[in-house]
């Protein structure tokens, strides 16, 4: 069978992939990634060349952030991973009670005085454990196409508007979770450390245990970032693609790991003045086919980032938003 044409089966799962962090099926978008993958194969612009051998990610949960060490930073005392988890707790809860004034399409609204950026890697796709450097050059094609960077609070965030910031309309939610608040817990944490910047602020680094398959509120990554949720209902759902054997539950995996947050604090208000993170998960379908095209499997990378604050630029060219 042509590796190009296996390829085929990567850029679907990609685009449903994209999808997913949308929260909508907009499955017109995967319709027009896929046929143009396809018009792509046909027409010759696709020249394969050649394969790479691919590494299964370590079944291991490693540390990648400095130990942390008991100490003052910035004049509070931290004891143990408990303390800044509580105080990462604090600090997030404060900064999500402030709200700050905007204009969006000509009307005044309410956001969150902290608004991030985000942004979508996605790293190489592995078919049948193997690498395609063609297939790989079309992916930022699709994510591309797919992807809409939206301005939203502090993850996990369901909505910039502080009054819609919830999952109560989410018919897959498992609990009524209010993200206004942190639902992060000292259990969650795998690794952590502070830093004091000898300037009123304190950055706190937090990297949390790896999860599978996680959802929003509901584990270690899921409380403490924007994750995926259950994509196997939305891989399931396009009906092209079936599977040799059992179905989307049992052949799509998603394993979140290696990710890490850090926080800029100012210790006199305990407010979040700057942040980054970068949630990192590993995608594995296996047994997938496409018409005649069989018992396949793929895999990808996927590096989800935000930052805050976002910039003036980001928010308006994003949504028109601009600030009061």
């Amino acid at each position: 069978m042509k590796k190009s044409i296996k390829a085929i089966i990567c850029l679907m799962l990609v685009a449903v992939l994209c999808v997913s962090f949308a929260g909508c099926a907009k499955i017109n978008y995967v319709t027009n990634g896929t046929i143009q993958a396809i018009n792509e194969v046909k027409s010759g612009e696709w020249q394969n060349k050649g394969e790479g051998e691919g590494e299964e990610a370590a079944a291991e949960d490693k540390i990648v952030i400095d130990e942390f060490k008991s100490g003052t930073y910035g004049g509070v005392n931290f004891a143990s991973a408990e303390d800044v988890c509580k105080y990462y707790v604090e600090a997030y809860d404060y900064t999500k009670s402030l709200t700050a004034d905007y204009v969006e399409g000509g009307n005044a609204v309410k956001y969150y005085k902290l608004l991030g950026d985000e942004a979508m890697d996605v790293g190489d796709v592995m078919i049948d454990g193997k690498a395609n450097a063609m297939v790989n050059n079309l992916v930022p094609n699709i994510v591309g196409g797919m992807f809409k960077p939206t301005p939203y609070g502090l993850v996990p965030c369901y909505n910039r508007n502080p009054d819609l910031d919830n999952n109560k309309e989410d018919e897959h939610k498992k609990n009524d979770w209010d993200f206004r608040t942190s639902h992060l817990t000292a259990d969650d944490i795998l690794a952590c450390n502070v830093v004091d910047n000898g300037d009123g602020t304190i950055t706190i680094t937090i990297q949390p245990k790896a999860a599978e398959m996680s959802i929003r509120g509901e584990d270690s990554q899921g409380r403490f970032f924007e994750v995926l949720g259950d994509i196997s209902g939305v891989v399931g759902s396009i009906d092209i693609v079936s599977f040799t054997q059992g179905g989307a539950d049992e052949n799509v995996k998603v394993t979140y790991k290696g990710g890490t947050g850090k926080v800029k604090i100012d210790t006199k208000t305990k407010e979040i003045v700057e942040a980054d993170y970068e949630m990192i998960s590993l995608v594995n379908v296996t047994h997938a086919s496409i018409t005649v095209i069989k018992d396949k499997s793929a895999s990808l990378s996927i590096s989800y980032k935000n930052h805050y604050p976002a910039s003036d630029e980001f928010l308006q060219s994003s949504k028109g938003i601009t600030r009061k």
